[in-house]
């Protein structure tokens, strides 16, 4: 276990900052923002499709450059941080599981829907034979009462995982909700707790800053904001805001600013922001990962993106159903048209 006012910060922007930018990572992008990531001394670097490994599909969304090449190219530039891949069991196989191993992968976050730890113990189990560390990914935690949330932790913290993540896939936790869930898995684990936190509802900041005071010691940020919906915790932010607590994380911050400043985001088509879909993400629950496909969806029907994401909000759908986005979209536009008859 690691000490309180220790943090472990996991960047995720080669990640999760996939779906911003419609998985159109290059080489290029991956090898320079992770090489000055690993100077500027961060510990964990994620790099794999937005919806993990195998997610380059046209459910999910295609990606520019093969991920595996992708991950490669980061190990193959760090010498200090630790490569890290998410594997969603049901879209990565125990296969992509291993090539990303043997690529250099150092690190498995296996992600899961908040109800459903039990498909991930092979997954966690072939982790750790890799000598691999091992996260469990709590996807939608704001779906459960804390109760729940112990439950599955338990399950991932008995398959073998180091760490346990509390995931605001939605950024749709308020404080107090991440207090008491952050608090109760404190109570009940023995292992590492974790925090991923995203910015919809403009509370990633503070969430974040509740989550390390209840002892979460792993949290994760995206430079930049480059992350799915609003983006996740700015890492850059954090690490300012970390310093300036007294809370060490061992990372550059000048070197952390730069990174966004000169490499980051040249990257993004506008600045990552609050936007009304992100906003409606948080108000809603739904999945950021969802933004994109709604908006494309609301494109194609001439409807309102934000009746989407509500209706997909009501309906508890959850990551990998990103087929229903479709579905929805075409309900609500034949009702729409049906009222004006």
């Amino acid at each position: 276990m690691e000490n309180k006012r220790d943090v472990r910060i996991t960047e995720v922007a080669l990640r999760d900052g996939s779906h911003a930018i419609a998985h159109q990572f290059t080489i290029e992008h991956v090898t320079n923002i992770a090489k000055a990531l690993d100077q500027a001394n961060v510990p964990y670097i994620e790099v794999s499709h937005g919806d993990g490994l195998g997610g380059s599909s046209l459910q999910y969304g295609l990606s520019l450059t093969n991920e595996m090449e992708l991950i490669e190219a980061a190990a193959s530039v760090v010498t200090n941080a630790k490569i890290a891949v998410l594997l969603l069991p049901g879209i990565g196989t125990m296969n992509e599981l291993k090539q990303a191993a043997k690529l250099g992968a150092k690190m498995a976050r296996v992600a899961t829907h908040v109800t459903e730890a039990d498909v991930a113990p092979q997954h966690i189990a072939l982790a750790k034979e890799l000598g691999m560390e091992t996260v469990g990914f709590l996807m939608m935690s704001h779906m459960v009462p804390p109760n729940k949330l112990v439950e599955q932790a338990k399950l991932m913290e008995s398959y073998g995982a180091d760490t346990v993540y509390v995931v605001d896939s939605a950024g749709a936790l308020l404080p107090e909700e991440v207090r008491e869930r952050i608090r109760a898995l404190k109570e009940e684990l023995t292992i590492n707790v974790g925090f991923h936190g995203h910015n919809n509802l403009s509370l990633a900041m503070a969430n974040t800053l509740i989550a390390i005071e209840e002892g979460a010691t792993r949290i994760d940020g995206s430079i930049r904001c480059l992350g799915a919906g609003a983006g996740n915790t700015q890492t850059e932010v954090l690490v300012a805001v970390l310093d300036k607590l007294g809370i060490k994380t061992g990372i550059d911050i000048y070197k952390m600013m730069d990174i966004a400043e000169d490499l980051v985001a040249p990257i993004l088509e506008k600045p990552q922001e609050i936007t009304k879909d992100g906003l409606v993400l948080g108000y809603a629950g739904v999945y950021s990962s969802f933004l994109l496909h709604a908006q494309r969806a609301a494109k194609k029907f001439g409807i309102d993106s934000r009746d989407i994401l509500l209706e997909l909000g009501k309906r508890k759908v959850v990551g990998g159903q990103e087929d229903m986005i479709v579905d929805v979209a075409a309900d609500i536009a034949k009702s729409k048209a049906h009222a004006q008859v």
